[in-house]
């Protein structure tokens, strides 16, 4: 038999196996379509925070402000080394625009700073960042660095609102992690199971095609192309799922979720996405036949 042939005769007995048997392959193929689901979702879900992250990052200035009297010299190599390790704009900003800034933002309200005697507003440094200079850890450095000069009274860049939303982030990739090992787990264990009930009703035939010569990879083979046709259904199911789901949420899930989005959208790369889920579909599937075969081709 050639080998062309012999991959007819495997696809054409696993699917018939499928057909055969559809009960235990709904199930072993809804519970491995619910897992990937919850594992689509919460990278999603990190992805978007990171996105999010990184927009904010562009709104929020790196701001340095300035003691009295600060060295000409040494505020000019502060802003050459901001620029260089940015590659941001900068800005200087003196105390008389900061004030006009600020009576502005106040409205009616800021009129009253105009009849101030002597302006309290510092001299200040305004670094608009690029999206490649935005990650949370790298500005957290740069601030720690800026505050321990003599001549700079303080920095500002949205710390608080950037370090919780990146450990949200962190928190939610440990979550798909965590995510992965269950969906590896019980899936695993699912397919396996059903593959041995389907094995089981066809232990006679197994048994002749041992008796007449059959080898354990020949045995095998039709088991693992069912595992895999669970994984790959599986993951198209998952992929539908997750895009109704994200769907759902963009049209009525403002008030559950609006944090997340941008511009009421979820920055999703769907390609990508499918890749993964098809992928980690079929490896899954894959591992539970293995198992399963390999169990009763002990006996």
């Amino acid at each position: 038999m050639s080998t062309r042939a012999r991959l007819a005769y495997f696809v054409r007995t696993a699917i018939g196996s499928m057909v055969r048997s559809p009960f235990v392959h709904v199930i072993a193929i809804a519970a491995l379509a619910l897992s990937l689901v919850g594992f689509g979702l919460a990278r999603i879900a990190a992805a978007q925070l990171d996105a999010l992250v990184a927009s904010l990052g562009g709104e929020v200035e790196f701001t340095v402000y300035l003691g009295p009297d600060s060295p000409e010299d040494k505020v000019a190599e502060l802003e050459k080394a901001l620029v260089a390790r940015t590659s941001g704009t900068l800005t200087r900003i003196s105390p008389a625009v900061a004030l006009g800034r600020l009576a502005a933002q106040l409205g009616e309200q800021g009129r009253s700073l105009t009849e101030l005697g002597d302006n309290p507003l510092p001299w200040s440094l305004e670094l608009k960042l690029p999206p490649s200079s935005r990650d949370p850890v790298a500005l957290k450095t740069l601030a720690e660095r800026t505050r321990a000069l003599p001549f700079v009274t303080g920095v500002d860049y949205g710390e608080e609102a950037l370090e919780r939303l990146s450990v949200i982030a962190r928190a939610l990739r440990l979550a798909g992690l965590i995510v992965f090992a269950l969906v590896f787990l019980t899936t695993v264990i699912v397919v396996s199971a059903t593959l041995q009930l389907a094995i089981f009703a066809r232990r006679e035939e197994i048994e002749i095609q041992k008796l007449v010569g059959g080898t354990d990879r020949f045995v095998r083979m039709p088991f693992l192309i069912e595992g895999a046709l669970q994984g790959v259904i599986s993951g198209g199911v998952a992929l539908a799922g997750v895009y109704g789901v994200i769907r759902w949420l963009e049209r009525d899930g403002g008030d559950l979720v609006g944090f997340l989005m941008i511009d009421g959208r979820f920055v999703v790369a769907w390609g990508r996405l499918a890749l993964e889920q098809l992928g980690l579909g079929v490896a899954l599937g894959l591992t539970g036949s293995f198992i399963a075969v390999r169990r009763f081709l002990r006996v």
